[in-house]
């Protein structure tokens, strides 16, 4: 419930514009980012009380969390996004793949809060940059065969939901700025109070003309680095989260005669 009650909260304020009047001026809302990231901060924090209260997680499972938050975050600077080449999506992908949705969520939300403090990159986008990559994260921890599928196979599994998310990513994210930006070519700018499909027509014609040329190495970046990287990660996270106690199933021995 709370995972869900944050991606409503989410969808609401990426895709709201769509829906809006003509007269609804729109262009006054374009820094109302601060009030989103006030609403998203007590929300992630039932997400993590929700998961603890749930698989009941100790303190080193939270230490573990925070350790891969600051990986992500330090990993992120190493491409800058300079043609879409960010590392940091491969272990977004692999994490979530192990802690599960809820706190993939979180940790894909922090990680980006890091790394925006890291980098300077503070701005209306970071509340949106924090629900596309916790998104990223927790569609990971959702994937099929988490208990039982591993190899190639698992392997494979990632790289692919790796590749779409990381278009995904770049597609939810040209949403939150391109209902405000100004001046662009009448075929591909937002016109509000205009029919949805003719709204949502000119957006893919924006995405294909400003972003395919980063999201596309993004995702080829994360393809590989998932196949090259991935059979170590994932053992060396299953290791750590097992002695975390993360998700640890409860045994009982037999009584003794």
């Amino acid at each position: 419930m709370a995972l869900a009650l944050v991606s409503a909260v989410g969808v609401a304020a990426f895709g709201w514009p769509l829906l809006a009047d003509g007269d609804s001026g729109i262009g006054t809302h374009a820094g109302d980012a601060p009030w989103l990231f006030a609403a998203l901060l007590p929300l992630l924090l039932a997400v993590v009380v929700a998961t603890i209260a749930d698989v009941g997680l100790d303190a080193k499972a939270i230490a573990m969390l925070g350790v891969l938050a600051a990986a992500g975050a330090a990993l992120r600077p190493l491409g800058a996004g300079t043609a879409g080449i960010e590392p940091m999506f491969f272990l977004m992908v692999l994490s979530g793949r192990v802690l599960g949705p809820g706190f993939g969520f979180v940790l894909g939300a922090v990680s980006m809060f890091a790394s925006a403090l890291l980098t300077g990159g503070v701005g209306p986008w970071m509340p949106f940059q924090m629900l596309s990559m916790g998104w990223v994260c927790m569609g990971a921890g959702l994937l099929p065969g988490a208990a039982t599928l591993r190899g190639r196979g698992e392997l494979w599994l990632l790289a692919a939901y790796g590749a779409v998310a990381s278009v995904l990513y770049g597609t939810v994210m040209n949403l939150q700025g391109w209902p405000y930006l100004g001046g662009l070519a009448t075929g591909v700018s937002f016109v509000p109070g205009d029919p949805l499909a003719e709204n949502l027509a000119r957006f893919v014609a924006y995405c294909l003309a400003t972003s395919l040329g980063w999201d596309l190495p993004r995702a080829v970046v994360t393809v590989a680095l998932s196949l090259a990287l991935g059979p170590a990660v994932l053992k060396a996270l299953r290791r750590a989260t097992r002695r975390a106690a993360f998700e640890a199933p409860v045994t009982f021995e037999a009584p003794k005669p």
